[in-house]
């Protein structure tokens, strides 16, 4: 006697199909932002800058890498992976400049190196969204400029050699 009826046969398959979707959202995980700390950092004010205040050489440079790591780790690595290495679901971000990286001629790079600035500032910012679906989730109101400047600063100490 068959005891795997069409019953069985429609809740195994549902019962997959289901897996399969679960599975597949859960790269990007419950994105739940989470506010940083960063009054041990020199404030920066209201209007957003152009350029990271916190780069190597720059006054708070080892506070805002401390505080970025961190900050990347609680709102950043469950997409873009642990210490910054992308397991393929999205972007790394250690080679966010690596377009730039290469150029020769200093003024095409300084203009390249600020348009990635700004295409930083404003996803991290705004988020991205494509067809409706959100890739990247907007941190504006929820990571101060201090947090997003540290969080670059992790990510430029994280930059491939």
């Amino acid at each position: 006697m068959n005891t795997f009826t069409l019953t069985s046969f429609r809740r195994l398959t549902l019962g997959l199909m289901l897996t399969a979707t679960v599975t597949t959202a859960w790269p990007h995980g419950d994105v739940v932002p989470q506010a940083v700390d960063t009054t041990s950092l020199p404030q920066l004010g209201k209007t957003w800058l152009a350029d990271n205040p916190y780069s190597a050489g720059q006054p708070g440079h080892a506070e805002a890498l401390r505080i970025g790591a961190s900050a990347y780790n609680q709102n950043c690595a469950r997409c873009h992976g642990l210490e910054a290495i992308s397991g393929g679901v999205a972007p790394d971000l250690r080679k966010l400049d690596d377009d730039c990286s290469g150029m020769s001629d200093a003024r095409k790079k300084k203009a390249c190196l600020a348009e990635i600035q700004d295409y930083y500032q404003a996803t991290v910012r705004y988020g991205r969204t494509r067809d409706g679906r959100v890739y990247m989730p907007p941190f504006d109101g929820i990571l101060t400029q201090e947090a997003v400047w540290a969080v670059k600063t992790y990510l430029e100490n994280r930059r491939e050699k």
